[in-house]
């Protein structure tokens, strides 16, 4: 039977031990990783010192789990004797008030339960266990009787008696370890323990001072003054090629020398390869590195590296955001327009958003760099509420590359192909010249959808209402939703006709094969994120492009952010119009970006870049913005554009998806929202306007509407059918205060109906 303090508290009572008595209860207030909102009051026993931020184990339920304290307080003597007791304290760096506090503000703004938010924050310190012990060999003893060239080697390179690892020790001398296993079976070498190695060492700020541009010291100059200035955003924009990085090093090396840490984040894992190397050629090591593609054991040595201030630069994805550091002075947040940093299930924050709010309460200093910043950046920035500071030129006085369209209509590719004879030839001359070619597609795979030519048979995955897509490359046929995988059969499920089925549209596997027939003597190169080898793979492909090992290189949108190719000299787009045919209201500026970004590629060695776009629509804005180069005007009428229709950042979006396992449930839900909506008695911090009505008047709360509910694009994910509500709102309207009231008087979640909730929402599927 276990004995709790509860039990022995209450003996105590019983005796009536005036000592015990007079004592104040001491309670800890522990927030738990997992799906609630408050934390759970617990009794501290006497013997255990707690405090705020303090990691503890404390049973939950049937179980124990690990919390942290998030507050404590006292109760008169006597009291809270049916609570629980706090187990243990665990050893582990606390959290920080700081950090505590943006847990509850995400909480707030997202809101999402309180738990499921600590849990990004504390979940890496699970796999904390003790390090590995790391085994090292050194000189111990007389040479050996038998001395050949190999064992000579061996004792030239351990010289000195410092210890290294078998495996370092057996590269220097150029043997195998087979020789240093001798070694030390006669005594020469001996095993020793070796000190676990560092997850990050530390950066020297003036290790290599870069030789800046005058453009580039101005800019560096109002960065490092931000930097050491205390919380401030600052938008960093530049044309790409003009050395952001290399800019903003500087303010990381300023804040290093005022003894802050540093967090950068980047959209995509694959970008830290090139990007960890240019910051050790800066800064003498690389930063610690935070992403899914690190261990869970290495993340959980740079968590705690992170705590206790050991870690003093950290570049990593979205996650890092909720590190734990110490002494946080500067966030980076690099290429702040990717739509990557929004987190879109569990707790779904824009991570760019939340870097500002994190700099705000650890007075912090952060700074946005793009070269094609997102219209709420760029409306900040004119508003004065960021700084900006600007890169109008290429390093090097390199130019721009010049874009051209190639109308479809005019000049198609042939009947099965993709490429269009202009865009053909100017590869061809490319490689004549012996530079290198982008081809660029933003769609994974062979094709879009596989049908049968007999009885037109479509393949969908049977938990989503989306069509396979053919992977050519691994004969299968994948849902990019869901992940549901089958085998490409050779003859049609339905109609049993063999050979009958057929690929519709391209994809980059489609389009690298009809390279291959074109170009059979060119060294050709897919990128995509789905092929196997993961992220070392895709490493060592991006180094060898960029060292020429490749003459073609054909990507998704992996290939637009960030990459240095010297040698390559001409991006083609497949399809500049693939971005443009949905209800997005973004869908104009992210094409406008991404374009932008791919066709950045070209130029930056010392050949002239060119970037051509096939398209059907060479009229359409966005296109004419991209050919005339003329970026303030396509910002400056989309921005109108947004304003007109109180679109964010002049207004505010709230998505609610509704959900279930059958369609009725998941309508009848999200039906009853909706008019639950038309029913809530006003606030001052906001009313409901039916839709249609004029959002904003005079001497009035600001105004929410909702539309819908309607069925989502995407309306089976995952076997779940889905429907989505929209609430609109002026930008001044307490929408998390309207939400929180919605959804209490609002019907009660039965059976499998689950109602998500998407603040400023990316996605619209």
């Amino acid at each position: 039977m276990l004995v709790t303090f509860h039990d022995l508290m209450a003996k105590a009572v019983t005796r009536d031990d005036p000592p015990l008595l007079d004592k104040k209860v001491r309670v800890a207030d522990v927030l738990v990783p997992v799906a609630v909102e408050t934390p759970y009051s617990y009794r501290v026993p006497e013997e255990l010192a707690v405090s705020a931020g303090d990691f503890v184990t404390v049973p939950l339920g049937t179980r124990e789990t690990t919390g942290v304290v998030w507050e404590t307080n006292s109760l008169p003597p006597g009291a809270g004797g049916n609570l629980k007791s706090v187990l243990a304290k665990r050893d582990l760096p606390p959290l920080g008030a700081p950090l505590r506090r943006f847990i509850d503000w995400v909480a707030r703004w997202t809101l999402a339960p309180r738990g499921m938010v600590l849990r990004m924050a504390a979940r890496a310190p699970e796999h904390a266990g003790p390090e590995p012990a790391r085994i090292g060999v050194r000189l111990a003893g007389a040479p050996p009787p038998r001395l050949t060239p190999a064992r000579a080697r061996v004792l030239a390179a351990a010289e000195g008696g410092l210890a290294c690892s078998k495996a370092a020790l057996a590269e220097a001398a150029a043997c195998s370890t087979g020789v240093i296993d001798g070694l030390i079976d006669e005594g020469t070498l001996e095993a020793v323990a070796m000190p676990a190695e560092p997850v990050a060492l530390p950066p020297d700020p003036g290790f290599a001072a870069p030789c800046l541009e005058p453009s580039q010291a101005a800019a560096t100059e109002s960065l490092v003054a931000a930097a050491r200035g205390g919380f401030s955003v600052t938008l960093l924009e530049g044309v790409t090629g003009s050395g952001k990085t290399e800019v903003y090093f500087e303010a990381v090396a300023a804040a290093l020398g005022s003894g802050r840490q540093v967090l950068i984040l980047m959209p995509e894992i694959a970008l830290t390869a090139q990007f960890l190397d240019r910051f050790a050629r800066r800064f003498g090591v690389r930063p610690g590195e935070w992403h899914s593609g690190v261990t869970a054991r290495r993340r959980a040595r740079l968590w705690v590296a992170a705590a206790s201030g050991e870690a003093r630069v950290v570049a990593g994805a979205r996650s890092a955001l909720f590190l734990p550091f110490k002494e946080l002075g500067l966030i980076v947040v690099d290429e702040e327009h990717e739509a990557a940093y929004k987190q879109e299930d569990g707790v779904c924050y824009h991570a760019r958003d939340m870097a500002v709010v994190r700099g705000r309460l650890e007075r912090a200093a952060v700074i946005l760099a793009s070269a094609t910043p997102s219209i709420e950046t760029q409306v900040n920035a004119a508003q004065g509420r960021y700084g900006r500071v600007r890169l109008a030129a290429r390093y090097g006085g390199r130019a721009l590359p010049d874009l051209a369209a190639i109308d479809l209509r005019a000049e198609a590719p042939a009947r099965g192909k993709w490429l269009s004879p202009p865009l053909a030839e100017s590869v061809a001359q490319t490689l004549g010249r012996g530079e290198q070619a982008m081809l660029f597609l933003n769609r994974r795979g062979y094709a879009p959808l596989t049908l049968c030519r007999h009885c037109g048979h479509r393949f969908q995955c049977p938990n989503c209402s989306a069509w396979l897509v053919e992977h050519r490359f691994r004969r299968a046929l994948l849902c990019h939703h869901c992940g549901h995988l089958e085998r490409r059969p050779d003859a049609c499920p339905k109609c049993e006709t063999v050979d009958s089925l057929t690929a519709c549209g391209p994809g980059i596997e489609r389009l690298t094969e009809e390279v291959a027939r074109a170009f059979p003597e060119a060294r050709t190169l897919a990128l995509s994120s789905d092929f196997p080898g993961g992220v070392e793979r895709l490493r060592r492909e991006l180094a060898e492009v960029a060292g020429g090992a490749f003459d073609i290189v054909i990507g998704t949108q992996l290939v637009a952010k960030g990459h240095n190719f010297p040698k390559l000299t001409l991006v083609g787009v497949i399809d500049a119009d693939i971005g443009l045919a949905n209800g997005d209201p973004r869908a104009a500026e992210r094409t406008f970006q991404l374009i932008q970004q791919v066709t950045g590629r070209a130029g930056r060695g010392e050949g002239r870049g060119r970037g051509l776009l096939q398209t059907w629509q060479p009229e359409h804005p966005v296109i004419r913005a991209l050919l005339s180069g003329d970026m303030e005007r396509f910002y400056r009428e989309e921005t109108a554009a947004r304003q007109l229709a109180g679109l964010p950042p002049f207004g505010r979006l709230v998505a609610l998806i509704v959900s279930a396992n059958d369609r009725t449930s998941a309508e009848s839900h999200a039906r009853a929202l909706a008019r639950t909506a038309r029913t809530l008695p006003a606030s001052p911090k906001w009313r409901f306007v039916d839709f249609g009505v004029d959002l904003a008047e005079e001497e009035k709360a600001p105004g929410v509407t909702i539309l819908g509910p309607a069925e989502a694009p995407i309306a089976v994910m995952r076997g779940r059918h889905r429907f989505r509500l929209l609430v609109k709102a002026e930008r001044q309207a307490d929408v998390q205060g309207f939400l929180r009231a919605l959804l209490a008087a609002g019907p009660p979640l039965r059976g499998s109906v689950r109602v998500a909730v998407d603040v400023d929402p990316q996605s619209f599927l």
